[in-house]
């Protein structure tokens, strides 16, 4: 049996409590920020969506570094050309799509340390002519608008030539290319050859040409002087470090990442 007194000091304790742990929770709900991360998930294997879900390895590498750097984040699919606007707009924090880092977008947006080694590569239906970037001359081209790829066959055949025909995602591209609106399409290499291994009844053919195409690395993409930067960076080079990224690298590519060169380039 519990004794009045006793009684009226459970009551205050129980009110106490109720009010401490509310007060804890509206505390946590309102100063822990959701990272909002935008991204277009048409770009396998590094995103794309599977069963209503965006997955890929940029996904997995990024839920490892928010993970090391204690950073609670929701991902977006929004579209390519939107998520730079988002970025610049700063209506989101942070973008992830196998985004190149190069000199232009440094004037717009802030961009973490490499996080992975690309190159373009040519994809063409078996027996084409094309052997060579040399031999996109005169010939109708597929690219995603809006990338590097872009940017790499424009430096070959003239930026407003007229047979570089221009695509919202590279999915769409070589689409077209099976449809024959184009002879090539030009895209990051990791994407190409795994277009190619996971279709092998459509006949297309990939191929690199390092006398063109120079290596590229892609990294985390913020608004300028955003200060999220220095967590993510922090966050990576530990990911990269402790085995992390090599593991997330063999899931998804089946070799082993060349670690000394992402570290050569931070």
């Amino acid at each position: 049996m519990i004794k009045k007194g006793m009684i009226a000091t459970l009551v205050f304790m129980l009110i106490f409590a109720l009010f401490g742990c509310s007060s804890s929770t509206e505390q946590t709900a309102t100063t822990e920020k959701k990272i909002t991360v935008v991204t277009d998930a048409a770009f396998a294997p590094f995103e794309y969506m599977d069963k209503g879900e965006i997955v890929g390895f940029d996904v997995d590498l990024l839920k490892a570094v928010m993970k090391e750097a204690g950073l609670a984040y929701e991902l977006k699919n929004i579209g390519w050309d939107p998520l730079f606007a988002a970025i610049q707009g700063k209506t989101a924090d942070m973008a992830v799509s196998g985004i190149t880092i190069n000199d232009d977008r440094k004037q717009t947006y802030d961009f973490s340390i490499p996080y992975f080694e690309s190159t373009h590569m040519i994809l063409v239906k078996e027996g084409s002519s094309i052997k060579s970037a040399k031999d996109l001359q005169g010939k109708v081209v597929g690219v995603q608008n809006g990338t590097t790829g872009q940017e790499a066959v424009e430096k070959i055949l003239g930026k407003e030539n007229k047979n570089i025909k221009k695509f919202e995602n590279t999915v769409v591209a070589i689409m077209d290319l099976l449809n024959g609106g184009v002879e090539a399409v030009v895209t990051d290499n990791a994407v190409a050859n795994e277009y190619v291994k996971n279709n092998p009844d459509a006949k297309i053919v990939a191929f690199e040409d390092p006398e063109h195409f120079e290596s590229e690395f892609y990294g985390f993409m913020f608004p300028k002087g955003s200060e999220l930067k220095q967590k993510v960076d922090e966050a990576l080079k530990k990911v990269i470090e402790n085995g992390t990224y090599a593991e997330i690298y063999k899931k998804w590519f089946g070799t082993e990442p060349n670690i000394e060169s992402l570290q050569q380039q931070q």
